[in-house]
């Protein structure tokens, strides 16, 4: 079971950038899933989740800008960003509540995708 993210990049202040993040393995069901990122020299944080029947949360530093969405068939959680931003950089991680047979409920991460909003 693991979480595979993908879609980051560099991009020019104003531009956009769309992440993905798929679940794949023998997951019985999936909870709650999320967007976080570090930055170099900081701490990570929260960026937005998802709650399995849509509900969204954002940090307020993006939002406005930025639109998690899930797609519960394909085990799937995204991420678009528009009007990004030089601060918007970093790595971002996905994470998520996956449920496996012989473990139960568990929060899984990502490997990371760098976003760089650079001029």
């Amino acid at each position: 079971v693991q979480l595979q993210a993908s879609g980051g990049g560099l991009v020019q202040p104003g531009g956009s950038l769309r992440l993905s993040c798929a679940a794949s393995g023998r997951v019985l069901a999936i909870g709650i899933m999320g967007w976080y990122r570090q930055a170099p020299g900081r701490q990570r944080e929260l960026v937005a989740t998802i709650t399995g029947t849509g509900s969204t949360n954002y940090v307020d530093s993006v939002k406005g800008r930025f639109t998690i969405s899930r797609d519960n068939a394909k085990n799937t959680v995204y991420l678009q960003m528009d009007s990004l931003k030089p601060e918007d950089t970093a790595v971002y991680y996905c994470n998520a509540i996956l449920r496996t047979i012989g473990i139960g409920d568990r929060s899984y991460w990502g490997q990371g995708t760098q976003v760089t909003v650079s001029s």
